[in-house]
């Protein structure tokens, strides 16, 4: 059994009851993984936050259905988000759509899985999310990468210094600029101009493009740590 303070507390959202019920079965069986709650929908979610964090249970990691009514999972993401911006986000659907990906994303979304992922892998994501790493389903980062180039010439990772491919990896991984910086042990400001040498280098405009590149080079683990909403 984890220590408490390893301890990861998740809150499923999912308005389909067996589909929670299977979850909760997988995630209660997991050592370091503590269920705190599910609810069927985004507006059940915030307000079984606002009780559980007064009760001092907030949620580490949110398991999030995309595909809901009245309220979809998106919208949902975007309103947990607003309340607790700690609170990392996995996003859990059948649908692999670029555009969707990406407005999940947008949202707040610290993960994107299919719905077809293993067990494991739904495990791997959540940890993922927990230590403020960048999770995405293989079968969706190199469309959605596709689509957020807009057919820009994006050059290959030989085209970067030793020191710029560092960058671009705790990019990858959601670090802000702060914490870059003091992981390389330079100012916030030489972070900055490294991150615009590099989108300029590569034909890419945002942190998320940049952080979605690593992951299709796999400079950033394919299998386990894929990212969360990017830091500026």
């Amino acid at each position: 059994m984890a220590a408490e303070a390893d301890t990861i507390r998740v809150l499923v959202v999912d308005d389909h009851a067996v589909v929670r019920r299977g979850l909760l079965a997988f995630l209660e069986g997991e050592s370091d993984f503590a269920v705190v709650g599910d609810a069927e929908g985004g507006v059940e979610a915030v307000d079984l936050l606002a009780r559980l964090d007064a009760q001092g249970m907030r949620p580490h990691v949110v398991l999030m259905d995309l595909q809901m009514r009245p309220v979809d999972g998106i919208e949902s993401t975007r309103m947990v988000r607003a309340e607790y911006d700690d609170v990392e986000i996995v996003a859990l659907t059948s649908f692999g759509e670029p555009k969707r990906v990406q407005r999940a994303l947008e949202a707040g979304a610290s993960g994107y899985l299919l719905k077809d992922a293993d067990a494991d892998e739904v495990a791997a994501a959540i940890r993922a999310a927990h230590r403020g790493e960048l999770q995405l389903d293989a079968a969706v980062a190199r469309p959605l990468m596709s689509t957020l180039q807009g057919g820009a010439l994006v050059h290959s990772p030989a085209e970067l210094t030793p020191r710029e491919l560092d960058v671009v990896t705790l990019v990858g991984e959601g670090r802000a600029n702060k914490e870059i910086a003091r992981e390389l042990g330079i100012g916030e400001r030489t972070t900055r101009t490294h991150v615009s040498n590099i989108l300029r280098k590569l034909g890419l405009t945002s942190r998320t493009q940049l952080a979605l590149w690593a992951v299709g080079e796999e400079l950033v683990s394919v299998e386990a740590s894929r990212g969360r909403a990017i830091a500026e």
